[in-house]
Formats: structure tokens, sequence, C-alpha cells
């Protein structure tokens, strides 16, 4: 494995221990989804896009940016930005309906969409071991659910928050695969600067559209929103979009899965959600699937 590789593992990791926190946020934050994924985003954004304009520091600079970044990609970012707004508006939604764990299990779906996908759009076709590695990793996923439903049942909106949840990994998939294609010919802070823009617009329009409050919050909201906004989107996803610049996008979607365990293990003692045995097993299963499709071939 060269130097290249480790790199985009070393920052494929970072990006998941951030990801996995943002449910234990979302939750403390206690508001609308669609109010804390506009705050996840725009908090980012105000350290992300001056960070960009300050390497712009002369003509020459912007001209060489404009010039690296083809009016299409740049196009491409903004509707990744708009895919990963759409994701995180049904997401953050499902985790205020059902239990953490099956909304971050169901919401990592995407792996399904973004193998049809590279393999329908974009004629790859993923070998037998990607296939081998995500009906394990599904598996285990599902072997989670499972114990969760059992658990808790589907009542109070549970059975929408699902729904949800589904949809969100459908528009992350898309996020994805638009990221790999950009970052083919945009560097990660640019891409990550045009994206969250597109993100930013997204969801303030998704929540003046459906009256979400975007003010009024007690202190306690304000520090998870924060928390939510530099820990778990701007470092977490700044490592994802450097990771999708040196590993395909079929192995970067399964090893988020790792996620799953991992708030299902944050959860226990920060959320008071129960960890059973199930729980345990598919957990092994997700990490093994990782492995096989992450592993040398």
């Amino acid at each position: 494995m060269n130097d290249r590789h480790w790199r985009g593992y070393a920052a494929l990791i970072a990006a998941i221990a951030g990801i996995a926190w943002s449910a234990i946020f979302i939750r403390w934050a206690a508001v609308p989804g669609t109010s804390s994924a506009f705050y996840r985003v725009f908090i980012a954004s105000l350290v992300l896009v001056p960070w960009r304009l300050a390497t712009l520091r002369g003509p020459s600079d912007r001209l060489k940016a404009q010039s690296s970044a083809s009016r299409r990609s740049v196009v491409l970012a903004l509707a990744g930005g708009v895919f990963f707004g759409l994701d995180l508006a049904l997401y953050n939604s499902a985790v205020m309906r059902t239990a953490a764990t099956v909304a971050t299990l169901l919401g990592n779906n995407s792996p399904i969409f973004v193998g049809l996908g590279s393999w329908l759009v974009f004629g790859r076709r993923p070998g037998r071991r990607f296939w081998g590695g995500l009906v394990l990793a599904l598996s285990g996923s599902a072997t989670v659910m499972m114990a969760n439903f059992s658990t808790h049942g589907t009542a109070g909106g549970a059975a929408v928050g699902n729904v949800m949840a589904l949809g969100a990994a459908f528009f992350f998939a898309g996020y994805l695969l638009l990221t790999e294609r950009v970052r083919e010919e945009m560097d990660t802070l640019t891409f990550s600067s045009l994206a969250i823009v597109g993100s930013v617009v997204t969801l303030l329009v998704t929540c003046l559209v459906a009256g979400a409050p975007l003010g009024g919050f007690s202190g306690r909201t304000w520090l998870a929103l924060l928390g939510l906004g530099l820990i778990s989107q701007l470092g977490a996803y700044l490592g994802l979009a450097y990771a999708l610049g040196h590993l395909p996008v079929t192995i970067t979607s399964v090893s988020l899965l790792a996620q799953v365990p991992l708030t299902a293990l944050l959860a226990v003692p920060l959320l008071g959600e129960q960890l059973s045995v199930s729980y345990v097993v598919g957990g092994m299963l997700v990490l093994t699937g990782i492995y096989i499709v992450t592993s040398k071939r």
C-alpha cells in the first residue's frame, strides 16, 4: 500500500469517527431535523468558505483556481451540495423519529445505490469481492435493525423515520458519486467549499418552506449544533472528500458502514439506547464485510 492510499485510509477513519457522533449531536440539539441540518452546514461554512477565499491571495491565484476548475466541475460540486443537503434534511429528521442506531443503519444503505449507480451510470461494474463484502455488511446492519425493532417496535412515527433514513441513503449515494467524479479535477478545499454553499442554500430554502425554527434555541442546543457543524461536518467531511480523492468510491462508501456499530456504542451511555448481543454480532458482520472490500486484491 503506497503513501497515497495510507493517507486516504487515515482520512477515512477520521471521517467515520466524526460522522458517528452526528446522531448524538442531533438528539442533544432537540430541534427539528431540518433546523439542525441547516446549522450543521452553515456553521461549517463560516470556517470553510473564508478559509478557501483566504487561499486566493491575488489575481494570479484566482486565475489559476478558475482554470483548474472547469465550469462543469463547479456545477457538479454545487449539485453534490444539493444532494448532501437533502440527505441531511432526511437523516436528521429520521434521528428525531426513530432510534439513532436504526436511522444510522438505514441511512448507510448508500453502498447499494453507489454500486448500482457506478455500474448503470459510469459503466463500472463492482467485482465479486465488493458484492460479497457488501452482503456481509448489510446482513450485519439488518441484524442490528431487527434487534432494535424487537426492543422498541415501530411506534411513535418510527416507520416514517425509517423511510426518511432510506431516502437519505439515496441522496448520500448521489453525493458520493458526484464527489468522486469532481475530485478528479478539483482539490479538497475548493470542492468542499462549493458543495457546502450548495447545501446551505438548499437547507435554508427547505427550512423556510417547512417553517422550521432557526432561532430561539437554548445554550445546550447551540453547543450541540456547534459540535454537529465543527466535528461531524467540517472535520469529518473534509476527511471524506480527501479520502474520495485517493480511494475508490465503492471502498469508501462501504467503509462508512463502520459508523453504524460505532454510533450504537455511543448511543448506549449518551442516549440510553440498549446494546444487545445481536448488536455486537451485527457490528462484527459489518466490520468483516468492510475488511473484505478494503483488503488487498
